[in-house]
């Protein structure tokens, strides 16, 4: 059961509206994730605009949703799992990329997001010399904190509220 309840657009306080249009148009339906951030206008309107920027990063689609997937396994968030599942898929990840993505065994940019979740940021000298032996650039590896920071929000969010799963959306 739901403890903090989703937004309506008609519900959502006034600064939260503008954001929550713009999703609807973008994605065509207004996920229960962003209704429920809509209580706090600073935090929807922080994440989007983190969201917002982090796309621009050198992580590609496919490697956000490797992170997404990868810190809200350790997370334990259902909400973001299904959400990113589905996203995944549109960025073209494959259902075996989306386990090991959830495993953190797809690649270095998932094994790095599941060291930074599961161990609170704190890694060893040993863990960051494998992410650059794998490749990472530390522009990289600061993009994939980043990225993990968002997440980390969402999921602690829908943890919290226990958000109903709206996802894959259904067809309207």
């Amino acid at each position: 059961m739901t403890r903090i309840t989703a937004l309506s657009l008609d519900q959502a306080p006034t600064g939260s509206r503008a954001a929550l249009e713009g999703i609807q148009k973008g994605l065509g339906f207004i996920p229960n994730a962003f209704r429920t951030l809509a209580h706090a206008p600073v935090a929807l309107n922080g994440y989007l605009g983190l969201a917002q920027a982090l796309g621009k990063s050198s992580l590609s689609a496919a490697e956000r949703e490797v992170v997404a997937l990868a810190t809200s396994e350790i997370n334990g968030c259902d909400y973001c799992l299904a959400a990113h599942t589905f996203f995944g898929g549109k960025a073209g990840l494959s259902d075996e990329a989306v386990s090991q993505a959830r495993a953190g065994t797809l690649s270095a940019v998932a094994a790095l997001a599941q060291q930074i979740t599961a161990r609170r940021g704190q890694l060893s000298d040993e863990q960051i010399a494998a992410a650059r032996e794998a490749g990472l650039t530390d522009s990289k590896i600061v993009e994939v904190v980043a990225q993990v920071t968002l997440l980390t929000l969402t999921n602690y969010l829908n943890n919290i509220a226990a958000t109903d799963i709206d996802f894959p959306p259904s067809a309207n």
